[in-house]
């Protein structure tokens, strides 16, 4: 669950990174429509490069193995650099993408089927699943035709007409949803840490362990160095949902009981479940599943792009499989009344709780690690691009990258401590931008892509296959609306029911947080 600024190069060029020029792209360099290299200024007419608002027709294959010219130049000016950023081959990548969708949100799974009822919770964990496969895949190929895009800012510019101010407002929702994600982790890790340690100090103090031991996690300045760690990331939650599912089968009562009966176990929603618990909890199974934010930025440093289905088809499979497993397995031993969020909070057994919880802390590290490296990099590479800053070890450029996480870092522990009810503003804010990074965007994209290698009635030069296409991608717009409308409505609610039961804490608590 990966702003740009505007294009401008700031500083003196590297001799490794300069930049093209007119008489270059008449000369071949950018020929037979190819994408420039990094640095090139895309967005300016006038000097032979590509306008921001143009929708390419595919790349020829036939003309570059590796996926474009564009992306072979990129690669050939940096061979001589000591920071070299197109360097994740496909399994990095699919490490990348595990480490995003294997987390801890996995573990709010059986809270989401105890009020959706297990039949309707496992369909939408599938639907959503191929939702957000399909739509990634529309990603996936409108990076190939423009390997110059370098995250999702510039794919929010191109598909809006060179719209500056698409492009600042896609900036914005993409620093303000990473940074609250960030803010997240900073809570959950204080969460975990107040759980092992029975309260050992202040909430507070918990918090700020967790955003320290995140920046400097936060340090490696490429993906393919990030990737290791989120190997480790992903092992370590896979293990520890697992342990919690075992735990939750063997033991003989779950938390509580039996204070409200047997548990209860619905395959259908029970009677009077209002729309507001049913969004929410269908929100949190989205949400879990979106995070098309990140792959522009990851796609932005592979090796070669055209393996990246690879990765998306493992990370997916994957996730149905285990999102839907340990959901359902851990909700039929806890019942709807029982149920936590996180499901770490329902095992009984104190030692099982610690065990299972401990395994996840590497997640609970990285996955903000992940987001304020995204975040990072698109401020970086706006300050920098062209410099020698870029590629090489620079003392100004290793303090800017210092400090541009410790900004992120110190922002997201202040909002995490500030808002009395963080977890439904999280909520608030995926349903403002997920509803574009999750649907709209992709729709958009698929609809002005197919305009351009068909024409303006595409819908008709295809046939059947062309008006099913364009008919299923409006209802994908559609999605993202309802997400925008519905999911606010529900997470406005949930904040004003919240408040009418007194259920916030105060701002800078040191309040027990543990499950």
């Amino acid at each position: 669950m990966a702003l740009g600024f505007g294009r401008k190069n700031r500083g003196a060029e590297s001799p490794s990174s300069s930049l093209p020029t007119p008489q270059d792209s008449k000369d071949g360099v950018l020929g037979g429509g190819e994408s420039p290299p990094p640095g090139y200024r895309a967005d300016v007419e006038g000097q032979g490069g590509r306008k921001m608002s143009r929708i390419d027709k595919p790349l020829d294959a036939a003309s570059d193995s590796d996926s474009g010219l564009g992306i072979g130049a990129q690669i050939e000016l940096e061979k001589d650099n000591a920071i070299k950023y197109r360097t994740c081959s496909w399994p990095k990548t699919a490490a990348l993408l595990f480490a995003e969708y294997i987390c801890l949100a996995i573990m709010s799974f059986p809270y989401s089927y105890s009020v959706l009822g297990l039949v309707p919770g496992l369909i939408l964990t599938v639907v959503v699943a191929a939702l957000v496969l399909y739509t990634s895949l529309i990603v996936w190929e409108f990076c190939l035709r423009h390997p110059e895009v370098k995250d999702v800012c510039d794919i929010g510019q191109m598909l809006f007409f060179n719209s500056k101010w698409a492009w600042w407002f896609t900036a914005i929702m993409f620093l303000l949803n990473n940074t609250f994600i960030q803010g997240f982790h900073c809570l959950v890790g204080a969460t975990y840490l107040n759980t092992i340690s029975n309260h050992g100090i202040c909430t507070i103090g918990f918090s700020a362990i967790m955003a320290v031991i995140s920046w400097v996690c936060s340090l490696p300045r490429t993906f393919s160095v990030l990737a290791r760690l989120a190997t480790l990331s992903a092992l370590f939650t896979f293990i520890s949902v697992i342990l919690a599912t075992i735990f939750a089968g063997i033991e003989p009562h779950p938390e509580g009981y039996p204070s409200k009966g047997e548990p209860l176990v619905l395959a259908i929603p029970v009677a009077g479940t209002t729309f507001v618990a049913g969004m929410n909890a269908f929100m949190n199974i989205s949400y879990t599943f979106i995070g098309q934010i990140t792959i522009p930025s990851f796609i932005a440093e592979m090796k070669n792009p055209k393996d990246f289905p690879k990765a998306l088809w493992a990370v997916t499979i994957a996730e149905v499989i285990l999102f839907s497993l340990v959901g359902s397995v851990i909700y039929a031993y806890t019942g709807t009344n029982y149920n936590t969020a996180p499901a770490f909070g329902s095992l009984g057994n104190e030692v099982y709780k610690k065990v299972s919880f401990s395994f996840m802390i590497p997640t609970l590290i990285f996955l903000g690690v992940l987001y304020a490296s995204v975040s990072s990099r698109f401020i970086f590479f706006n300050l920098f691009q062209g410099t020698r800053h870029m590629g090489e070890h620079t003392v100004v450029g290793w303090a800017a990258w210092m400090g541009i996480l410790a900004v992120t870092w110190v922002l997201a522990f202040i909002i995490a401590e500030v808002i009395p009810f963080f977890s439904d503003l999280l909520s608030l804010m995926s349903s403002l931008f997920d509803s574009f990074f999750g649907f709209i965007f992709w729709g958009v994209a698929y609809l002005r892509m197919r305009k351009a290698d068909h024409g303006a009635q595409f819908w008709k030069v295809r046939g059947v296959k062309g008006m099913i296409g364009a008919a299923f991608n409006v209802v994908l717009i559609a999605i993202g609306l309802l997400f925008l409308t519905g999911g606010t409505y529900a997470s406005v609610m949930s904040i004003i029911q919240g408040y009418e039961s007194n259920s916030f804490g105060g701002p800078f608590t040191c309040k027990d947080n543990g499950v």
